[in-house]
């Protein structure tokens, strides 16, 4: 650790021309030979549900071998390096199974029912935003609702069901969906400052003038540099850089002057190809958790039901409908190719999030990622024996390196009071748990 007779608040934010430039955590946040050094320096336990749809290819997602002793199955392969920070859950059911509303509608809120029509909307709190209740004191934004496909808050999408179920996984309170944000800029926007508009003339000016987040609070960096050790100089540019860079990219897809942009608040700046706007959405993610912006983000790589084709991969069918594939080995197939697929770009994003350091480790230490779907066998719309995993350090409290298979068919609910313990904002009850879960074991029973 660089001593220096300076001392940075662990907040601290440089300011410039509507723009607000937090750091990452720096070792001169963290006084060396000051009393209660070490708890002033404990580093953020963060927390990502990152979502996929319409079930999984189960033969292929589930691994052989309980314990520390399983092996991955082909859909996991792509998180081999990760291995040690993996814990594998299966057996857990859905509490309520109703097709694809309860699927996303139940998996962070643990809710037992919904509504009757598509006017009718009630599900529970969610425990995202149960963490953000507690988390919002440490930090700017409280949480962060994202996808990758627009949202739809109106209008029936499942079964005569409101499209809320299906479009969100976050629930402020039973009747109080959140929207999710699926506009690159808008989040950047939201995280950094320096908001404008979509109307073409004020959009067209900004593109000549290729401002910068940046730019406006470059003097400050410039001075704050002088003042820090080489290992917190370091670690500014790679953050800074990063940011240049997501700028960068979000400014390439504003600059596509044919496409036609309703005028909203802020400007576009949605990739038109798949594969950019999901590394987008991640990078900016990783931005928000290095720089403690906020620790609670819900991400669904895409909706229920979605009919998104995956032509770069090799399958053309739309994904729902190739969901429902009557058992056929060949369409099986295909679907665990998505299964893999989404798989190996989370897998790309947990790789960015061993590389960024934070603390004493790095931020993959220090979060728990909640990844799965709320649907196993999407042929049948099951809701038993859900497809779940856990990624990360857990910030000391999990153990990975295991597969743990539940006979006794808990649910959901009870692995997010669980969760809620681990992340020290422990509650009686969340939706329809009945318990907690023995997930600190080499069994799951």
């Amino acid at each position: 650790m660089f001593i220096s007779n300076m001392t940075l608040p662990r907040r601290t934010v440089l300011r410039g021309l509507g723009a607000a430039l937090a750091l990452p955590f720096l070792d001169a946040m963290v006084p060396a030979f000051a009393p209660g050094a070490r708890a002033a320096g404990k580093t953020a336990h963060r927390f990502l549900a990152f979502y996929v749809p319409n079930g999984m290819a189960m033969e292929h997602w589930t691994p052989k071998g309980e314990g520390s002793a399983f092996e991955l199955s082909p859909v996991l392969e792509p998180l081999a390096p990760f291995r040690d920070q993996m814990l594998v859950l299966s057996g857990l059911k859905a509490n309520w199974n109703y097709i694809h509303a309860g699927a996303s509608g139940s998996f962070l809120t643990g809710t037992t029912r919904g509504g009757r029509n598509e006017v009718e909307i009630i599900a529970d709190v969610s425990m995202d935003q149960l963490l953000a209740r507690q988390f919002a004191k440490e930090t700017q934004v409280a949480s962060l609702e994202l996808a990758i496909d627009p949202p739809a808050n109106a209008g029936a999408c499942t079964g005569n069901l409101s499209c809320v179920y299906t479009h969100t996984l976050s629930w402020r309170s039973p009747t109080q969906p959140l929207p999710v944000e699926y506009n690159p800029r808008a989040v950047f926007e939201k995280l950094f400052g320096d908001a404008g508009s979509t109307e073409r003339a004020a959009r067209e000016a900004r593109l000549r003038q290729h401002k910068s987040i940046l730019d406006s609070v470059n003097d400050k960096l410039t001075r704050l540099r002088g003042e820090l050790g080489p290992e917190d100089q370091g670690k500014i540019n790679e953050y800074t850089e990063s940011i240049r860079d997501v700028e960068r990219r979000i400014q390439k897809a504003e600059e596509q002057k044919d496409l036609e942009i309703p005028t909203i608040e802020q400007p576009q700046g949605v990739p038109p190809v798949f594969e950019d706007h999901v590394a987008l959405m991640l990078d900016l993610q990783l931005l928000a958790f290095q720089s403690d912006l906020t620790r609670v983000i819900t991400f669904m790589i895409s909706k229920e039901q979605s009919a998104r084709s995956y032509p770069q991969i090799g399958v053309p069918e739309a994904h729902h409908p190739l969901s429902h594939h009557g058992n056929l080995p060949d369409l099986i197939a295909y679907m665990s190719k998505i299964n893999r697929y989404h798989v190996q770009l989370f897998s790309n994003y947990v790789a960015r999030l061993r590389a960024t350091r934070d603390g004493d480790g790095s931020l993959l230490d220090h979060m728990t990622i909640l990844y799965g779907s709320g649907i196993s066998n999407s042929n049948a719309h099951a809701g038993d024996n859900l497809p779940l995993m856990l990624v990360g350090g857990g910030a000391g409290k999990l153990k990975g390196g295991r597969h743990l298979q539940y006979g006794d068919q808990p649910t959901m609910a009870n692995l997010l009071v669980t969760l809620m313990d681990k992340l020290d904002v422990p509650v009686e009850k969340l939706g329809g748990s009945t318990g907690r879960l023995p997930i600190d074991t080499l069994s799951g029973v």
